[in-house]
């Protein structure tokens, strides 16, 4: 573990790219689409100048009653991680939706405490004797399911207290994980709310915290496949056709609360997520689809951000927003990776 803090780690960690929708998938690894991860995908990753891998896992659906993972799986997560960490990439790994069970509320409290605090010391058990280029993020976009409006108290109250848990419980197995880069997140992974509502967990290593977000505004231009709006930005010529709302300065705006908020004051940002959808039933929409993901990872990185793309892979066609094919590693939008791996340098 080389002697460096956490804001100084993240200024290494250059624009990353999200195995999404493999480890996490309920069902098994292939159960939404996506083929087994290969050593050639992760190689391909770094081929491609990506210097950083998030990998969502789900870990209830492979436990024993007792929480218990299955040696099986926690074999399988140690794989993937291996592949990443020979291809020379910095890899993070998380506890993801993972069914839901991590509700925010005052009745799942203790069960959900217990649950991570079980989960989190075999994770860290396992791992124990990984350098610093393996991260652990504690969870994923904590909220009540369905409620997207601003938590309540018991909501951030709660949401806060699965944060300690996390980093309690990993301290708590020693070796490197004494000193290891972890990562929190903020309600939602929402930056307002983050910004409103996080509290930093008490922690015996010193500058060994990061906070993480997700950011995709606006959400019918990002994320919404039943949306018209797919224009974006600067170059936007027809008001229909736009949100002009959640453009650049208001990016830049964002940004720089996570900037002034954890960033300046030695507590690094991790931009866990972004990314928007092509949609190719509009003539020239890729061009504004390739602006937002440049000046989105440019922003970020300027702002002191580590941006994380998210892949979900499978489809890469209209809709979707993935950019290698998962069976060959051959890069499908060159253009965006070229976009991603440049913004954040």
């Amino acid at each position: 573990m080389r002697d460096l803090t956490s804001l100084q780690l993240s200024q290494l960690m250059g624009a990353g790219w999200n195995l999404g929708n493999s480890l996490e998938a309920i069902g098994g690894e292939t159960a939404w689409g996506n083929p087994a991860t290969t050593q050639a995908l992760m190689n391909a990753v770094k081929a491609a100048g990506f210097k950083t891998v998030r990998i969502p896992v789900s870990w209830k659906q492979y436990a024993d009653a007792n929480g218990v993972i299955s040696t099986t799986w926690m074999a399988r997560v140690t794989q993937v991680v291996d592949y990443a960490k020979t291809a020379g990439l910095y890899a993070l790994i998380n506890i993801h939706w993972d069914g839901g069970w991590m509700q925010p509320t005052y009745a799942v409290q203790a069960t959900a405490n217990a649950r991570i605090t079980k989960f989190w010391t075999q994770i860290a058990n396992n791992f124990k004797a990984y350098d610093d280029t393996l991260l652990f993020a504690g969870t994923n976009e904590v909220m009540v399911e369905g409620d997207y409006g601003t938590p309540k108290a018991e909501y951030v109250s709660v949401q806060n207290g699965f944060n300690q848990q996390f980093v309690t419980a990993v301290r708590a197995t020693g070796g490197n994980n004494a000193v290891r880069h972890l990562i929190v997140q903020g309600f939602n992974t929402n930056i307002d709310h983050t910004v409103n509502f996080a509290v930093m967990p008490t922690d015996t290593a010193s500058s060994r915290l990061m906070m993480e977000v997700h950011y995709y505004d606006p959400y019918n231009f990002t994320l919404n496949d039943k949306s018209t709006i797919w224009q974006w930005g600067a170059g936007a010529t027809d008001a229909k056709a736009t949100e002009a709302w959640a453009n650049e300065a208001y990016a830049d705006a964002q940004f720089q609360k996570m900037k002034t908020k954890f960033v300046d004051q030695g507590i690094p940002v991790i931009l866990g997520e972004f990314g928007a959808i092509r949609r190719s039933e509009y003539a020239g929409a890729e061009s504004y689809r390739l602006a937002w993901d440049r000046y989105i990872a440019r922003s970020a990185g300027t702002h002191g951000l580590v941006p994380i793309y998210w892949d979900a892979g499978a489809a890469t066609e209209n809709h979707s927003m993935g950019l290698f094919n998962r069976n060959t590693g051959a890069q499908v939008y060159p253009d965006i990776v070229a976009a991603l791996v440049d913004a954040a340098k």
